[in-house]
Formats: C-alpha cells, sequence, structure tokens
C-alpha cells in the first residue's frame, strides 16, 4: 500500500468524487466472507455510521489502485475514515470499534502489534472463498439499506 495524506484520493483524477463525510466500507462483494461482515456491520451499526462501496464498483476499483492495492484480488477491505485509508487488521479493528459497545472492546486488540495480527488476517484473506466460498454475482444490498451504499 501507498502511504497518501488525507483526502488524497480527492485530487486524483482516476478517482470519481464520491461522498466521504462517513466512514466508508470498501469490500470484496463477491466475497461471501466479506459480505457476511458488511451484513453484521449493517446490524450492529445502529447508528448508520458507515456506508458501503463495493471493490468491484468502478469507484471501488479506482480507491483500490489510488492506494496501491492490488484491483482484482481485494485480500484486504479498505476502511476510509476521515480521508485516511485502513487496512488488514487495523481497518477491520477499527470498523468493530466503530459499532460502539460491546464492539468497541475490539480496539483493545490494537495493542497487539500490526506484525503479527496482520499476518492472520493475511491468511484468513487469501483462504476467504475457501472458507466461505463466492458469489456468482455481486453482493446486492437489502432496499432498506441501498441509501447506504456508493456506486
Amino acid at each position: 500500500m501507498q502511504l497518501r495524506s488525507a483526502y488524497s484520493y480527492r485530487s486524483d483524477p482516476a478517482v470519481p468524487a464520491f461522498a466521504d463525510d462517513h466512514p466508508i466500507i470498501v469490500f470484496d462483494g463477491a466475497c461471501i466472507f466479506c459480505s457476511g461482515w458488511v451484513n453484521f456491520v449493517l446490524r450492529h451499526d445502529k447508528q448508520g455510521r458507515y456506508h458501503f462501496i463495493t471493490a468491484q464498483s468502478p469507484l471501488g476499483e479506482a480507491l483500490y489502485r489510488h492506494f496501491g492495492l492490488d484491483s482484482r484480488d481485494y485480500e484486504t477491505n479498505i476502511l476510509i475514515e476521515d480521508g485516511i485509508a485502513y487496512l488488514k487488521s487495523e481497518g477491520s479493528l477499527r470498523m468493530a470499534a466503530g459499532l460502539g459497545f460491546p464492539w468497541t472492546l475490539a480496539g483493545v486488540l490494537r495493542m497487539i502489534p500490526k506484525g503479527l495480527r496482520d499476518p492472520l488476517y493475511e491468511l484468513v484473506a487469501r483462504n476467504r472463498y475457501r472458507i466461505a466460498g463466492r458469489r456468482n454475482n455481486c453482493f446486492v444490498p437489502a432496499p432498506e439499506h441501498r441509501a447506504r451504499f456508493l456506486a
């Protein structure tokens, strides 16, 4: 991943403009495991804090490329919060902590060095299709959640 300043994607002509006034989760919409995570977040995000983008969308692919990630092999979700991209275990733990109590307790796991957390995250990410499978079509949100999904 390329380190970028906050909101750097706003000045990248390859990234279409989008509403970034909420934290955004960019996820692999073909991955059943990743879609399950999004459904978990939707169930527990009582404040409606998070918005979502599938990695397969033109915007999702542009964001993956902008942050120096493979835009065809989505081995990490991206959390974009306050214009900053968080990946792998850091992104997931921040997502969970943002859901409110009791999920805020996941933030304690950030005390474990990333050098220990990320290899476990990467192991699951590499095997996510074997663990949960793959959809033939991209994730489609329920009608009551569609407004939280960006193109």
